[in-house]
């Protein structure tokens, strides 16, 4: 039988790649508490639905940084696709093109950029950490130009790498087979962190005539300076719980971040979406859409393309059916009157 909800695809999924690789995608870092939060803090929002409204007719659509999408669910940059399935990221790239939504490509795949870009209609950004380098870093904002890519997001959260405990148990590394292909045959140093300061960010935002988002706010001071330096975007992420153990998940830091920007730049969010109830309480509490990394590779990995366009098929009939149960007939009417939690989150910010 196939899959009626997105997490079906997980055991498919866990039963198709290597152990190692598996525990490379599922992992967080530390005692992985933030990694489960991230899901269970969706858990503390419940909705306030207002009836009596016409449903008949529920337009999920919207727009991120001016691009047309069927629905607020992205495609996360998650690395190395090759793992989970030999077409890699122009699979992924495909499935999200027949969903109707945009990729973030991550600059660590299998393939390149320009051979993601060619393999399928979707609209794409490509997510970038800026090394030393600065000859690299140049080199990857122009081919991301060239091959037509619509964004830029600058992942800022991961100075160092986290303490991801399973891959240091596994020795986890890219098998001879696999390369991380937008470096071409210079190896990659999985341990490499990226140079990234708020002067690196005013540097990528004066050297594109891309839009550049930043992923990996998680304050509302954060939020603030990120709109203050001209970003087009900002994700709140914490990098799928793989960095700071113990930090807010997504949907709690999401509130405080939409007020530092204060309606300057447009805000995503990630972290732990499995439901269209989740997606309708990240746009209620003032995301622009959400992106979607794990529960996309489960599906690459159990069908390709088509297990991609699936998972984000099965997400966009939930979110559709939670705005009609809502009473939301456009995402536009999603608003902060439709969610109330159950537990109080500490804040640090008035």
């Amino acid at each position: 039988m196939a899959p009626v909800n997105v997490m079906e695809y997980e055991p498919l999924a866990a039963s198709r790649v290597e152990p190692g690789a598996w525990d490379y995608y599922q992992g967080g870092s530390d005692d992985e508490r933030t990694l489960r939060d991230n899901q269970e803090a969706f858990g503390r929002i419940r909705l306030r639905p207002r009836v009596l409204v016409d449903t008949s007719t529920c337009d999920t659509s919207t727009t991120v940084i001016g691009t047309p999408v069927d629905l607020p669910v992205l495609v996360a940059p998650v690395a190395y696709h090759g793992l989970a399935h030999a077409d890699g990221e122009c699979a992924t790239a495909e499935g999200a093109a027949r969903a109707g939504t945009l990729m973030v490509a991550s600059c660590n795949s299998n393939r390149t950029m320009e051979e993601i870009a060619k393999s399928s209609s979707a609209p794409l950004w490509l997510q970038l950490y800026l090394h030393a380098d600065t000859g690299i870093n140049e080199q990857l904002v122009r081919r991301a130009e060239d091959a037509g890519y619509r964004g830029l997001v600058l992942t800022v959260d991961r100075p160092r790498f986290g303490n991801r405990e399973r891959d240091r148990r596994n020795g986890f590394k890219l098998p001879p087979h696999l390369r991380a292909a937008n470096y071409g045959d210079v190896t990659r140093d999985m341990s490499a962190v990226s140079i990234s300061t708020w002067e690196s960010l005013d540097w990528l935002v004066g050297a594109t005539r891309l839009p550049v988002l930043v992923k990996g706010i998680l304050t509302a001071e954060d939020g603030d300076l990120a709109a203050q330096h001209g970003v087009a975007g900002v994700i709140v992420s914490n990098h799928g719980g793989r960095q700071l153990d113990g930090v807010l998940s997504g949907i709690d830091a999401l509130p405080e971040v939409v007020a530092g920007v204060a309606g300057r730049c447009e805000v995503f969010c990630d972290g732990g979406v499995r439901r269209g109830t989740d997606v309708l309480k990240a746009i209620a509490l003032g995301a622009r859409a959400v992106l979607v990394g794990r529960p996309v590779i489960w599906g690459l990995a159990v069908d390709g393309a088509n297990g991609v366009a699936d998972v984000l098929g099965l997400l966009h009939t939930e979110f559709g059916l939670a705005m009609a149960l809502a009473g939301r007939t456009t995402v536009a009417s999603i608003d902060a009157s439709l969610v109330t939690r159950t537990v109080e989150v500490v804040r640090a910010y008035p």
